[in-house]
């Protein structure tokens, strides 16, 4: 379907207006966007100018972004990333400051995809690239309250010598994300994306209920009891709509901080890491077989606010796929007393990115809307 020049120029709009408290972008490209919007449209390119953002300042060079312009898609801007010098737990640095949670300006969006999080939360762009080494896409996805896809490891260029980052996706759903899949991954047809080096599993038809497990902690987080039961409560409901069913495998793995930190210091070869991640490929596949989901929280705290998360791993439940390579997603599932969205990850087998999208819009159509933040006094 071919878009409009009002596409562009809404969100262009949005973020002249909405940036200046928010601090997702680091550069706008206004007059670029728009020509692109243009040649799209004239040339019906099958994205017709659609609206995105990319993550930081190399963004515009990586595959995704030059797969969606290919398609039609229209740059809108570069987001906010970590600044300079800092520490890989922090959040983001826009062109006006430190990048603001949507929801609660006193909080983080999280990172390091920071800025992208917030510009598809906020309608400033329709979605938006990441990478994900640790959880950098679905951190900052829970926490604003929108999707986000860390791909299979391997499937795109890695913008990570340790292999851990893959490329990722932000939007405001998963029905919203499928562009992405479709142009640059290629659905899973060779012949529209014959570079990737890894395949990827072939769609096939979902069959209601999804088989799934269901695990708080994965054997060794401390989650925050109220995170954990927004969550429980998600996965409950889906269970009562007949969208999963839950098996009883037991989802206990070995705590990956040492092995990650070691890979991420460039020693994949250490006796711990080797073992850790050796043991948690076998528990995995395991927990997968048969095309079974993970459900877990995305995250095992609420957002923090911008003093930084101090001594407690934002990062304990995702970053196991970052080291096993498992495609993950993070959901919407609800709110926390004190206003901060909470997320609800899934994890899929080794390239079965495609189904992991299909079975997240079956998870969507069962649970509530995800609402939009009150930014300028739309619903919420």
């Amino acid at each position: 379907m071919t878009r409009t020049t009002s596409a562009v120029a809404r969100a262009l709009e949005r973020i002249g207006r909405l940036d200046p408290a928010l601090h997702a972008f680091i550069e706008v490209w206004p007059e670029e966007a728009l020509a692109r919007e243009r040649e799209a449209a004239a040339r019906r390119l099958p994205l017709g100018g659609l609206p995105f953002a990319v993550k930081g300042p190399s963004g515009i060079r990586s595959f995704a972004a030059r797969r969606l312009i290919a398609a039609g898609g229209s740059p809108v801007g570069a987001t906010s990333v970590p600044g300079p010098g800092t520490h890989w737990q922090t959040w983001g640095l826009g062109a006006h400051g430190r990048t603001v949670n949507p929801w609660r300006a006193d909080r983080t969006p999280g990172g390091s995809s920071a800025g992208s999080a917030v510009a598809v939360a906020t309608g400033m762009a329709e979605l938006a690239t990441g990478s994900d080494g640790a959880g950098s896409v679905r951190i900052p996805a829970a926490w604003c309250g929108v999707f986000g896809l860390k791909t299979t490891n391997g499937l795109l260029p890695s913008p990570d010598r340790s292999g851990l980052a893959s490329a990722g996706v932000l939007a405001r759903s998963a029905a919203a994300a499928e562009p992405y899949l479709r142009h640059v991954l290629g659905g899973g047809r060779p012949d529209v994306a014959p570079a990737l080096p890894l395949p990827l599993s072939p769609p096939v038809p979902l069959s209601l209920p999804l088989p799934a497990v269901y695990s708080e902690d994965l054997g060794f987080a401390e989650v925050d009891p109220e995170v954990a039961a927004v969550v429980r409560a998600a996965v409950d409901r889906l269970v009562a709509a007949g969208t999963v069913r839950l098996l009883g495998r037991d989802a206990a793995l070995l705590d990956p901080v040492g092995a990650w930190t070691a890979v991420r210091g460039g020693s994949p070869d250490d006796p711990e890491a080797v073992r850790v991640r050796r043991t948690n490929d076998e528990r995995l596949d395991a927990l997968l077989a048969g095309g079974a989901l993970l459900l877990t929280p995305v995250t095992p705290n609420r957002p923090h606010g911008h003093e930084g998360p101090g001594d407690f791993y934002s990062t304990a439940l995702t970053w196991a796929f970052n080291l096993s390579g498992h495609p993950a997603a993070s959901l919407p599932a609800g709110f926390t007393g004190d206003g901060c969205p909470v997320g609800l990850q899934l994890a899929a087998a080794r390239g079965a990115d495609v189904r992991l999208l299909a079975a997240a819009r079956a998870v969507e159509d069962a649970l509530p809307a995800a609402p939009v933040p009150p930014t300028d006094g739309r619903a919420g």
